[in-house]
């Protein structure tokens, strides 16, 4: 097989020495002074930031599947409002999961708690984030074959709760906006998108908290008791701010929603005083951010409210891994979209899916990964990064749990094999000048969607983001220090399969 095809960089590389040393410097102090920042893990202080990881300069992608990208957000969105709304698939996919899996079982038990007890707010906000990557070995006719440079997209996953870097995307762009300036190519600034995904996201929020009808009404973050991606949470919340000073956002933990909470005669709820009229979680999707019962008991308390919740515990339970893998199914999603268009667009993107349940499809999915473990990727029920499993330690993981009701809670994922560039990422703590490396991205693309089990008032895609890695690495996070903030640059003089 042929090795994996490489897009051409905006630019001629490599710089030198003492351009890319002027450059850096440059970069490294607007990133700072803009806001393109987080706070160390390393050495947390709330008065300190340091630069987010970036990529030195916007990685090329193709823009036909860009387009083709940002028009499927939609209908992504529909189907994830839709799978939020159906009992049925929601209860008979999650059945095995939630048997092994406690976090899922909580998260579900929460939901048949709300669903027994009369949902309270119909209206639900999704603040979505599909992420793709461009796939280079495709299947034609059954076979593999290597396209020259990419062929197609296929989805990683989709995000429905804690969506970030609505602010980090946008910000990554202007950063390389700068540095092309700086470097003489201000005529290719054209070939960077534009990115109004904080925009979108913070008018999604406006949105649903007019709809709740109380002026006097607070929008509440709900958040980790330590917060490292901050800039991308308080940008949420000082835009939030600006377009629309009648609303006012307060931030606070499970921990202190459960101190501070509580329902008043008709639901509504109350937080230290303050009257919520949207919940938007920041935090909520990793078993760590429920340090004991008082925050589960506070999260079935924002369920059991009037409040707008983003995203509601149907919308929660959408994103998980299980069901991403039960849509891959055949006629699956033709049983939430009716327009075969639509159909054939969502299926276009599935990559190979598969359970690990105890019948004839599991094992031949063990099968398969215990042969080829190279392939795949193995997934738990969790968001954040860095819970994935990779190469032979797959098969290791698989051998440990083969006979165990464990597995049932993990699904298994073709790898994808994207096409590679030439580029410098900058870290904080660099000594020296970074390497050019190769490196492979994932896009992002944010929808917002409102609407309650019978209607959709809102569904628009409404922003972007691109984090790149380097080819070897497997895990690509920003927030978890794995990969770095880029954006994409638009191409037109590529090729795809024949």
């Amino acid at each position: 097989m042929a090795s994996v095809p490489h897009l051409d960089a905006c630019i001629s590389l490599p710089l030198e020495n003492e351009v890319l040393e002027d450059i850096i410097e440059k970069a490294r102090d607007w990133a700072l002074m803009h806001g393109v920042c987080m706070r160390s893990r390393s050495s947390f202080s709330k008065d300190t930031l340091q630069f987010a990881p970036f990529v030195l300069l916007p990685s090329p992608f193709p823009r036909k599947e860009f387009q083709k990208a940002v028009s499927i957000q939609p209908i992504l969105n529909e189907l994830m409002h839709k799978v939020a709304n159906d009992h049925e698939f929601l209860s008979e996919t999650l059945k095995s999961t939630i048997e092994v899996d406690p976090f899922t079982r909580n998260l579900f038990k929460i939901y048949e708690t709300v669903r027994q007890e009369g949902i309270t707010q119909p209206i639900r906000l999704g603040l979505f984030r599909s992420d793709i990557m461009l796939e280079t070995i495709c299947t034609r006719n059954g076979v593999p074959s290597m396209c020259e440079p990419y062929c197609c997209w296929k989805q990683v996953e989709i995000n429905t709760i804690a969506s970030g870097f609505g602010w980090l995307g946008p910000s990554s762009s202007a950063v390389q906006r700068y540095v092309l300036q700086e470097l003489g190519h201000g005529d290719k600034i054209k070939n960077l998108p534009k990115n109004s995904a904080l925009e979108g996201l913070t008018d999604g929020l406006a949105t649903a908290w007019k709809m709740y009808g109380d002026p006097n009404a607070v929008v509440m973050m709900v958040v980790e008791d330590v917060s490292y991606n901050i800039c991308d949470q308080r940008f949420h919340e000082f835009h939030l701010r600006e377009r629309h000073p009648e609303i006012r956002v307060v931030r606070r933990t499970l921990t202190q929603i459960a101190a501070w909470g509580q329902l008043g005669p008709k639901k509504e709820l109350r937080v230290r005083g303050d009257a919520v009229a949207v919940v938007y979680f920041r935090a909520g999707y990793s078993p760590d951010h429920y340090p004991g019962q008082a925050a589960w008991d506070a999260r079935l308390l924002l369920e059991r409210s009037r409040a707008v919740k983003s995203p509601s515990i149907q919308h929660h339970l959408a994103g998980t891994k299980k069901v991403q893998q039960a849509l891959a199914r055949p006629l699956v999603v033709e049983r939430f979209l009716a327009e075969p268009a639509k159909v054939d667009a969502v299926r276009e993107i599935f990559t190979g899916l598969y359970s690990l349940d105890f019948d004839e499809f599991g094992e031949k999915a063990m099968r398969m990964a215990l042969d080829s473990p190279e392939k795949y990727v193995l997934k738990p029920q969790r968001e954040g990064g860095g819970n994935n499993v990779y190469g032979s330690e797959i098969r290791d993981a698989l051998l440990a749990m083969k006979d165990s009701k464990e597995r049932t809670a993990w699904i298994l994922m073709e790898r994808i094999n994207p096409p590679s560039q030439k580029g410098y990422v900058v870290r904080p703590g660099l000594e020296g000048l970074p390497p050019l490396t190769d490196l492979v991205s994932e896009l992002g693309i944010f929808g917002v969607i409102i609407g309650d089990g019978a209607d959709i008032v809102v569904n628009q895609q409404v922003g972007h983001m691109l984090r790149t890695k380097h080819s070897c690495a497997d895990e690509g996070g920003v927030a978890a220090g794995l990969g770095a903030l880029d954006s994409p640059y638009l191409v037109d003089d590529v090729r795809g399969c024949p």
